[in-house]
């Protein structure tokens, strides 16, 4: 019991520094002016917040596009435009009101993702490494640019995060931590296939249909509830926004490293849209059956679609990058505990 006790304190203890360096990175962009940000993702969330409250639909303006090119459109499900309806119902209506409020959100979202890491490194005798690791995803140039910029990736990932992390324990629970993460931001939807052969080769064997429709459910329940009445509104809207990420031409990329589809299209035209997101999905399937047929472990194979998704999805935004940067460390603890034992 005494071991323990010191096991937790030394946890606590290595958790404030942490919690410290955050607020410091943090607090340093916060002296930044809202109006600095009316080009980035946080000030168009707001927008759509606002046509919710005076009764326009987020999704309406995706009517008048070709599915080709970006005019920010609200590609999200709906879950960040409600909350910033709801902020801006309480009181907060101005986008600097928004931001102050958004700033230490997210703060205690990327101290949680920073606790989690810790902790799963922790409960397997790596408690240095996992400082290290943990200091990493603090203080990293991938974070500092989510922080400078105010994207919304560092709750979406921490739920992602949790959700794998109690898939093992608490089965319910992770799932429905998944499903607010894909509310928030739906990058982990790649990840459905392995949750879906995960729960399909762990489940009751005498209800394998029933149970897994149910669990099918739930992962979907928040965006699903959120979204319902945009669908009932109008259909077509939705649908074409949520679906915009994938027939957008590739003109956002980083120029110096563009993907593969994007070099092939130079030659083929054609290669664009649906059509070019192949090679990324053929990879992807890939992994998919390796996790099924090999056993490769869902870290690892999280790990893999996430970088598939950065290394070949045809627009590059620079907060991608840590989508696959936070599930690393999991992965590399996890390998380490096998090696261990």
């Amino acid at each position: 019991m005494l071991a323990a006790f010191k096991k937790e304190q030394t946890y606590w203890l290595l958790l404030l520094p942490l919690v410290g360096k955050a607020c410091m990175v943090h607090i340093g962009f916060w002296l930044k002016p809202a109006a600095s940000l009316l080009q980035e993702d946080i000030y168009y969330i707001w927008l759509e917040g606002n046509r919710i409250i005076n009764g326009e639909n987020p999704y309406a303006r995706i009517l008048a596009s070709d599915m080709n090119f970006n005019n920010k459109y609200a590609t999200y499900f709906p879950v960040t435009y409600l909350l910033s309806a709801l902020v801006q119902k309480l009181g907060l209506t101005t986008f600097a009101d928004w931001i102050y409020f958004w700033r230490p959100v997210s703060l205690i979202f990327n101290i949680g993702i920073a606790t989690l890491v810790l902790k799963f490194f922790r409960d397997r005798s790596l408690t240095l490494l996992g400082l290290a690791a943990a200091m990493t995803l603090i203080l990293g140039r991938w974070s500092i640019y989510i922080v400078r910029v105010h994207h919304i990736e560092f709750p979406a990932i921490f739920f992602l995060l949790l959700s794998l992390v109690l898939l093992n324990r608490q089965r319910t629970l992770s799932l429905l931590a998944l499903s607010l993460s894909l509310g928030i931001k739906q990058v982990a939807i790649f990840l459905l296939p392995l949750y879906l052969i995960y729960l399909w080769q762990t489940g009751d064997k005498n209800n394998r249909f029933k149970n897994m429709f149910l669990e099918l459910l739930l992962i979907g329940s928040i965006p699903l509830l959120t979204s319902l009445p945009f669908i009932v509104a109008d259909a077509e809207s939705f649908i074409k926004s949520i679906l915009f990420s994938a027939t957008r031409f590739g003109d956002a990329h980083i120029i110096a490293a563009p993907s593969f589809d994007v070099v092939l299209a130079k030659k083929f035209t054609w290669f664009s849209g649906l059509i070019a997101k192949a090679p990324m999905l053929l990879l992807m399937g890939i992994i998919y059956l390796s996790y099924l047929k090999e056993k490769a472990g869902m870290w690892v194979c999280c790990t893999m679609v996430m970088m598939t998704f950065v290394y070949f999805n045809s627009i590059l935004f620079l907060q991608y990058i840590i989508w696959p940067v936070c599930l690393v460390p999991f992965e590399l603890a996890a390998h380490m505990q096998k090696k261990l034992a």
